[in-house]
């Protein structure tokens, strides 16, 4: 019977980890996590450099909300906070287990003995290898070193290492992959692939996710839900499309009338103190929150509180010669009123979110010329007319980043079709095609990749514009822009780097896949983001190509996503199946 259990079984025990790590060998033995396992830091958490980061988060915090606070129930001083991130994590990996019957046929035994003498998995010894001494901000962030190694022995000893305290996070997610749920609920949670060695590492430094916050409502705790997802699958920045034409639901303390006018209604406002929470609970779960306020387009909502400063709002019916959707209307490009105006939302939002990212992004796609002919400060739709006002409005915006001691980040238009001057630090978002990403790096550029061939997960899912009478424009099947849906085998196959000479790939950072928001809210966000946003993590963190330089399949992915599928189930995410359960019952059966 124990045979038959090995034979059976260590399919799924190999490849059960998500993403998979860069070097991993493992054996057949079975372990048993005790109960009362114990997590150790060598040298003590609290002698590192990460106690002066957290106390400056823990002062932030406080500063903006006016309470100790940080996140629902955590303690406020650094040392309960280092000792209440080891109790969640260990909480973590003893009930967020699940009974793998799913994965196996009818009838077969998949599952070690209880009868049998069990080997306990009683302590995990973590060791810290930290060099810093000193925490400047939360930008830094950006230059920790990712990587871990992990060692699981015959005997149950653990032993994690890590330059950082994302190492450390990222070790344990990894760790409590290892594990599942016996049946017998009195047996306890095991491992059937002890010894184990892992050494890992990103193949990207940016993983990411690009929400949009603006066109549906989401809440905080939407966005934490997302958050604890993201670290779950190794991702590690998102970027929230704050704003947008249809509602600015970000509260500005300097200027109140822009949430209090811009969002839908008064109860679908995100505070200071949500923001600061959601930015906070990130940074503990190894994900970096940055915003994103869209300038000068998509920016139709301020009108709600300051017509003046907006040119062409809400054009009807002939809407679509003035924007991408509805409703229109942009900035006006050379009018003082609006410096004035950028220089208040600057000062008020940049010093509350530059702890926390290393990144500020201030938009700059989808900017129409048309709407320059309504502008009384320009009179034109001409681009040569509107370059050089549009070149001055993105210098200005870019200088005050910096001197928040942040690094700008744009849409890929700015750069390929307006052909601006933007300076080489700023981050260039690509999203068009794959040529766009070449053309941004052979002029130098760092960008990220994610175009919407590939990696946007609204795609698919219809049109949401009506069909005006005898219109040209929405016709059967009423199919959106982007068609067809994004499987998440398409995602998975996606190289960013596939269209990029060698010498030009350092200049990728990486990627975002995008949820935008026109079909999407709070009731489907987590079905229409997972488990395809897994997919991309993978490719982004372990990379398209394994260590011999084959390319990764879909066949090898498709049981190890469905695992993490069922993870991300007991976390409480709405996550979509993978294949019915047949399929995952009868491997190989599904192929065609």
């Amino acid at each position: 019977m124990k045979i038959l259990f090995v034979v059976t079984s260590l399919a799924l025990y190999a490849t059960a980890l998500w993403p998979i790590p860069q070097l991993y060998t493992h054996g057949d033995s079975v372990l048993w996590l005790s109960p009362d396992v114990e997590f150790a830091f060598q040298p003590s958490l609290r002698s590192t450099a990460h106690v002066s980061m957290i106390h400056q988060l823990v002062q932030y915090v406080d500063k903006w909300t006016g309470q100790k606070q940080l996140g629902s129930g955590t303690p406020s001083t650094e040392e309960a906070i280092l000792e209440n991130t080891v109790t969640r994590v260990k909480q973590s990996i003893v009930t967020s287990q699940f009974t793998p019957w799913k994965f196996y046929p009818r009838g077969a035994p998949y599952e070690p003995q209880t009868n049998a003498s069990k080997i306990l998995i009683r302590n995990v010894l973590i060791q810290l290898n930290t060099s810093s001494t000193s925490w400047q901000s939360f930008s830094l962030i950006n230059e920790l070193d990712e990587s871990y190694t992990l060692r699981l022995t015959k005997d149950g000893d653990v032993t994690i290492n890590a330059p950082s305290y994302l190492g450390v996070l990222h070790a344990l997610e990894t760790f409590s992959q290892l594990f599942f749920k016996h049946s017998d609920s009195s047996a306890g949670i095991y491992t059937a692939l002890a010894p184990v060695e892992i050494s890992d590492y990103p193949s990207f430094q940016h993983r990411g996710l690009n929400m949009d916050i603006s066109r549906n409502v989401f809440s905080p705790a939407d966005i934490i839900r997302t958050i604890d997802a993201m670290a779950s699958n190794k991702l590690n920045r998102l970027h929230l499309h704050a704003t947008d034409a249809q509602s600015w639901p970000l509260e500005i303390p300097s200027i109140p009338e822009l949430a209090a006018k811009g969002a839908y209604q008064a109860g679908q406002v995100w505070t200071v103190t949500d923001l600061a929470t959601v930015q906070s609970h990130g940074l503990f779960r190894g994900v970096n929150v940055f915003l994103e306020i869209d300038l000068p387009g998509h920016t139709a909502s301020v009108a709600h509180s300051f017509p003046e400063l907006i040119t062409a709002f809400n054009q009807e019916p002939h809407w679509v010669t003035y924007s991408a959707e509805p409703p229109s209307g942009q900035l006006k490009l050379n009018s003082p009123a609006v410096v004035s105006f950028i220089d208040r939302l600057f000062a008020d939002v940049l010093p509350r979110t530059a702890p926390y990212s290393p990144y500020f992004h201030t938009g700059g796609d989808e900017v129409n010329a048309n709407v320059y002919l309504l502008d009384e400060t320009v009179r034109s739709n001409s681009t040569s007319v509107i370059q050089p006002f549009l070149q001055n409005f993105v210098l200005r915006l870019h200088d005050i980043v910096r001197a928040a001691g942040l690094t700008p980040i744009v849409w890929e238009e700015l750069l390929l079709d307006w052909n601006l001057t933007i300076g080489h630090d700023v981050l260039i978002q690509t999203w068009r095609s794959d040529d766009a990403l070449l053309q941004t790096v052979q002029k130098g550029y760092k960008a990220l990749a994610g175009n919407y061939n590939n990696w946007y997960l609204d795609c698919g899912h219809g049109q949401w514009l009506d069909p005006s009478s005898n219109s040209t424009f929405i016709t059967p099947p009423f199919s959106d822009y982007c068609a067809p849906i994004k499987n998440w085998r398409q995602i998975y196959t996606f190289d960013p780097l596939a269209n990029i000479p060698e010498d030009l790939a350092h200049l990728v950072l990486g990627g975002e896949v995008h949820m935008w928001a026109e079909l999407t809210d709070a009731v489907n966000l987590d079905a229409r983001l997972w488990p395809r946003a897994a997919a991309a993590a993978e490719v982004l963190w372990s990379g398209s190509t394994d260590v011999h330089g084959e390319r990764r399949q879909c066949v090898h992915a498709t049981r190890r996503l469905a695992v993490m599928r069922e993870r991300l189930v007991l976390q409480g995410v709405g996550a979509a199946p993978v294949q019915m359960v047949w399929c995952l019952q009868n491997e190989g059966s599904c192929m065609l």
